[in-house]
């Protein structure tokens, strides 16, 4: 599996986000349509983005009882993205009801992947607000033999974490990592980052990249450099 850059279109209208998908008339995106773009504007802005010929991680980050999450999963099917993904918190019975809720008739389904830990996330703060006493390490680790289970393709972790997640559920297991930053960038709200490069060296098959590119003078440019750091 090659590696890939997805693009965190964390953007509140659909003008805002045509605005920015215009500046790439060249190329393909794998984007990433996060709960603000969704709830402003509902499944048509998935559709009109499939439309244009980008792939799309649905990053809705589903977490409910296990037939709620099947139902739901049963509906986002329908608009044909490439991802999606539930809390691995969820338990492996949720995890498996959301698979059973993405497959379509023919046995097809998006990947799946279920998040660990958000990378705004401390140890510290998962100790002291969420009382979970083991390393975030472990914990991570655990969250993701869990996901690898139930049947799931990958799990959503830190740069960090990528190469431990591989080594306890094998290569073929996905690793999609956002927190990832240039080295002259602000870190904003996540505290466990890393640079393309380095998050390449880590073991990330998929890096998630917003504010770096989407707010960068030259988002083109910095979407290459992205490519070129992690993919070349």
């Amino acid at each position: 599996m090659g590696k890939d850059v997805i693009i965190a279109c964390d953007f509140k209208s659909k003008e805002e986000t045509m605005e920015f998908l215009d500046k790439f008339s060249n190329e393909k995106l794998f984007l990433k349509i996060g709960m603000e773009l969704f709830y402003a504007e509902g499944p048509d802005i998935v559709r009109e983005i499939k439309k244009r010929g980008h792939k799309i991680f649905l990053d809705l980050k589903l977490h409910d009882i296990p037939n709620t999450v099947k139902k739901a999963m049963s509906v986002l099917s329908r608009l044909d993205v490439d991802m999606c993904n539930v809390h691995a918190a969820g338990t492996m019975e949720m995890m498996k009801a959301a698979i059973e809720g993405l497959k379509k008739e023919d046995g097809t389904r998006p990947l799946l992947i279920a998040v660990t830990q958000l990378t705004s996330t401390s140890e510290e703060r998962m100790r002291e607000e969420l009382l979970i006493q083991k390393p975030i390490d472990e914990v991570v680790i655990k969250y993701a033999q869990n996901s690898k289970q139930a049947g799931l393709d990958g799990v959503v972790c830190s740069p960090l974490e990528a190469g431990k997640v591989k080594e306890s559920c094998g290569n073929q297991f996905l690793t999609i990592t956002p927190g990832v930053r240039f080295e002259t960038d602000e870190v904003g709200d996540q505290v466990r980052v890393t640079t393309p490069k380095k998050a390449k060296e880590l073991g990330s098959d998929y890096i998630v990249v917003g504010r770096p590119i989407t707010k960068a003078d030259n988002p083109v440019e910095a979407y290459k450099r992205c490519v070129q750091d992690f993919c070349g």
